[in-house]
C-alpha cells in the first residue's frame, strides 16, 4: 500500500511539474503584447500605418464608390509623407478606438478626443490640426443657460462635451443633466430631428451641415469656445509623434485649412453626398450597378463588394470608360478578352460583367492548384487580371527557384515587383519578360483596401 501510495505521488510531482515547466516555458515564450507594438520605423518597414477613424460626414465615408472625408484626406497626404500606405480601421466609438490603440491593432486615433490625465497616462496628443467650437443644438432655440430647466443633454460617449457641460453647469448653478450615449453625433443630430430626444452637443461646423438639410435643427447656446483639435497615440511611440508633428506644421498653413472649408464650408456638396442613396452615410448602395454586381459575385463565389471594388478600380463605374490601351466598359475588358469570352458589347453593363466574371473564373482555376487558399489565390487574380497571367506566373517561377513560399502573395510579390530589374526579367525562368510589377501590386492592394472600406461602411 505505502508502495502504491509512493507511486502516486511520484507520478503526481512529475505531472504537476510538467505543467509548471510547461507554464513557465509558455509564459517565457509567449511575446509581450509591446513586441506587436510599432514605432515610426517599424511602422515604415511594415509599410502600414493603422489609423482609427470616425464613420460620419466629416471624417470617413463611401460616396458613388469612392472613399471621402475629412481625416481621409489629411491621412492619404501624411501616408505619402511618412511613404506608406494608410488602413483605415473604422471605429465605432472612443473607447473602442482607445482599446485598438492601447492593444496595438491601431497606431494613431484621427478623432477628435477628449484630452485628460487618465488617458495622458497611455497616450500623447498631436499638435493641433486646428481648433473647433461646440454648441448646444435642438428643435428651439434657447436664449439663456436657465431655459434648459432640468432637462437632459444628450452627447456622445467618450466626447469632450460631457467635461464642457460639467464645467458650465457648475459654474453656472443649473440643474439639467447630462447623459452619455454610445451614438455619434451625427446620430444625436437625426434623433434631434425625429424628436426621439430634445437636446444634443456638437461641433459647431458639423451641426452647421447637418442643420443645412434639417431646417427644424437650431443651432443654440456655445458650450465652448474654440478649442485645440489634436489626434492620439500610444506614448511608446515618440518618434511617430515628431514625424506627425512635423507634418502638421507643414501643412497647417495651406493643406490643412483647404481641406477642411471642403468639408465644412461647402454646406450644399456635403448635403447632397451625406443624404445620396449612394453614400455610406445616406444610403446602403455603391454604384447604380449593385444588383448585377452582386450577381455576377454569386456567380464568382465573392463578396459582392470585393467585386464592386474591382469594378471602381477599373472605370469608376463609368460604362463608357475606355483606356489608352484600348480597354472598355465597367470591367475594362482588352479586345482580346472581349472576343475570347463571347463580349458583343463591352459598353453594356451586364456584357461586361458577365465577360469579366468568366475571365477572372478562368483565372481562378489557373490559380487553383498553384494557390489553394482562398483569400491568398485572389491576390494572384487579382494581379493577374491587370498585368496579365504571364508575368504573375513569372513571379512565381522565381519565387520557386529562389526557394520562396510559392503560396505566399507577399513572396511572389516581392519578385513580380522586380520584374523590371534585368537581373530577373532575363532570367531563363521568365517567358514574358520584362514588366512594371510593382504598379499591379500596388493595384492588389488598392483593391483590397477599397473592398475593406465597403466592408466596414456598406451592408453585405
Amino acid at each position: 500500500m505505502e508502495k502504491k501510495k509512493a507511486i502516486l505521488l511520484a507520478t503526481a510531482a512529475v505531472f504537476l511539474t510538467g505543467i509548471a515547466v510547461g507554464y513557465l516555458n509558455d509564459w517565457f515564450i509567449r511575446p509581450s503584447k509591446q513586441e506587436f507594438i510599432l514605432d515610426k520605423e517599424g511602422i515604415i518597414s511594415r509599410g502600414s500605418l493603422r489609423v482609427a477613424v470616425d464613420n460620419n460626414s466629416s471624417s470617413f465615408y463611401i460616396y458613388r464608390g469612392r472613399r471621402m472625408g475629412y481625416e481621409y484626406e489629411l491621412l492619404l497626404d501624411l501616408g505619402k509623407e511618412l511613404g506608406v500606405e494608410i488602413e483605415f480601421v473604422v471605429a465605432s466609438g472612443f473607447d473602442e478606438a482607445f482599446g485598438k490603440l492601447e492593444e496595438g491593432r491601431v497606431d494613431l486615433i484621427a478623432m477628435n478626443v477628449q484630452q485628460n490625465e487618465e488617458r495622458e497616462s497611455f497616450v500623447t496628443f498631436t499638435e493641433s490640426l486646428g481648433t473647433m467650437s461646440t454648441v448646444l443644438v435642438g428643435r428651439e432655440k434657447l436664449t439663456s443657460w436657465d431655459s434648459l430647466g432640468s432637462d437632459t443633454v444628450y452627447v456622445r460617449k467618450g466626447a469632450v462635451y460631457k467635461s464642457q457641460l460639467e464645467l458650465l453647469k457648475d459654474s453656472l448653478h443649473l440643474d439639467f443633466s447630462i447623459l452619455e450615449v454610445q451614438d455619434h453625433e451625427e446620430i444625436l443630430l437625426d434623433r434631434v430631428y425625429d424628436q426621439e430626444v430634445r437636446w444634443t452637443v456638437a461641433e459647431k461646423n458639423v451641426a452647421q451641415t447637418n442643420a443645412t438639410y434639417y431646417d427644424e435643427l437650431q443651432l443654440g447656446l456655445e458650450v465652448s469656445k474654440e478649442e485645440p483639435v489634436t489626434w492620439a497615440m500610444r506614448s511608446s511611440s515618440p518618434e511617430l509623434l515628431q514625424a506627425v508633428n512635423n507634418w502638421l506644421v507643414e501643412k497647417k498653413e495651406v493643406f490643412i485649412p483647404r481641406t477642411h472649408a471642403r468639408y465644412f464650408l461647402d454646406s450644399k456638396n456635403q448635403y447632397a453626398r451625406s443624404t445620396s442613396t449612394f453614400s455610406s452615410l445616406g444610403g446602403d448602395r455603391i454604384s447604380v450597378y449593385d444588383e448585377i454586381i452582386q450577381e455576377n459575385a454569386q456567380t464568382l463565389g465573392w463578396d459582392w463588394r470585393l467585386l464592386a471594388a474591382l469594378v471602381y478600380k477599373e472605370s469608376r463605374f463609368d460604362t463608357t470608360a475606355l483606356s489608352y490601351a484600348g480597354a472598355q466598359g465597367l470591367l475594362q475588358l482588352m479586345p482580346v478578352t472581349v472576343e475570347r469570352f463571347g463580349v458583343t458589347n463591352p459598353n453594356d453593363p451586364e456584357e461586361s460583367l458577365k465577360g469579366g466574371v468568366k475571365y477572372l473564373q478562368y483565372l481562378d482555376k489557373f490559380w487553383m492548384e498553384r494557390v489553394p487558399e482562398t483569400n491568398e489565390r485572389i491576390k494572384f487574380i487579382l494581379a493577374s487580371y491587370t498585368i496579365g497571367q504571364g508575368h504573375v506566373e513569372d513571379a512565381w517561377r522565381l519565387t520557386l527557384k529562389y526557394r520562396k513560399n510559392t503560396q505566399s502573395w507577399q513572396e511572389v510579390s516581392n519578385f513580380l515587383s522586380l520584374k523590371s530589374d534585368p537581373k530577373y526579367y532575363r532570367d531563363a525562368v521568365v517567358k514574358s519578360g520584362y514588366a512594371k510589377g510593382h504598379i499591379a501590386v500596388k493595384y492588389v492592394r488598392d483593391v483590397l483596401a477599397l473592398f475593406q472600406s465597403y466592408k466596414a461602411l456598406v451592408d453585405p
